[in-house]
């Protein structure tokens, strides 16, 4: 590989990494907008907006780290990005092992979770959104049913005797759209191992170019 080459690589990674810092303050500005605003709080430990905050956040520094290190061709950033990526890419996949081996406590934590937060729904006003927004788009009410709420169920459900209940609707839909996720996640492990090639490849091409120029 030349100098064109070098140049031409630098600059792929520079804008490849450009795109995706936008994407990270992008996502960031949400999750800080929802944080202020306290909408969609359902789990007390985990709620929307801290999650985009913190992905925002890890998006922007190794975008930052693979834009500098490529632009300047700076050896100390362009491994520090190469292993931030490998160390994501390894903390998606030991996600991903978790996630499947405790499926059940999972299942049984979230459930237990939106249980709870049904009887913050008239005294937190994140939880009432949070709820008549899932309750509206897919169409079900409670965790299980409409039992689940004592009294009358607001409004955001919808009316009829086979309504079923949010936690069975949010699994069937996230069985009918497996494969879109499936999809969605492995084009960024493939994004993810194409930077990662990116970097070492030009901090190998940059070792070269300063043997052969005597540096």
């Amino acid at each position: 590989m030349g100098m064109s080459g070098l140049k031409l690589l630098k600059y792929v990674l520079f804008f490849f990494n450009l795109l995706f810092w936008f994407c990270g303050c992008c996502i960031l500005g949400f999750g800080i907008y929802l944080l202020i605003h306290n909408n969609f709080n359902l789990l007390p430990s985990l709620t929307l907006g801290n999650v985009l905050i913190i992905v925002g956040s890890i998006i922007m520094v190794v975008a930052f780290l693979g834009c500098m290190g490529s632009i300047k061709e700076n050896k100390c950033l362009l491994m520090s990005f190469f292993i931030l990526l490998l160390i994501i890419l390894l903390a998606e996949v030991t996600l991903a092992i978790l996630l499947f081996v405790y499926e059940q406590k999972l299942n049984n934590y979230v459930s237990e979770s939106l249980t709870d937060s049904i009887q913050r729904y008239h005294t937190d006003n994140s939880t009432k959104a949070a709820w008549d927004s899932i309750q509206s788009f897919l169409q079900c009410c409670g965790v299980n049913g409409t039992s689940d709420w004592a009294g009358h169920p607001p409004a955001s459900c919808p009316s009829g005797p086979q309504v079923q209940g949010c936690y069975a609707k949010a699994k069937l839909w996230f069985h009918s759209n497996f494969l879109h996720i499936g999809i969605i996640t492995i084009c960024v492990c493939v994004i993810q191992v194409l930077g990662m090639s990116f970097a070492l490849t030009l901090n190998c091409q940059i070792d070269k170019t300063s043997q052969a120029l005597g540096l």
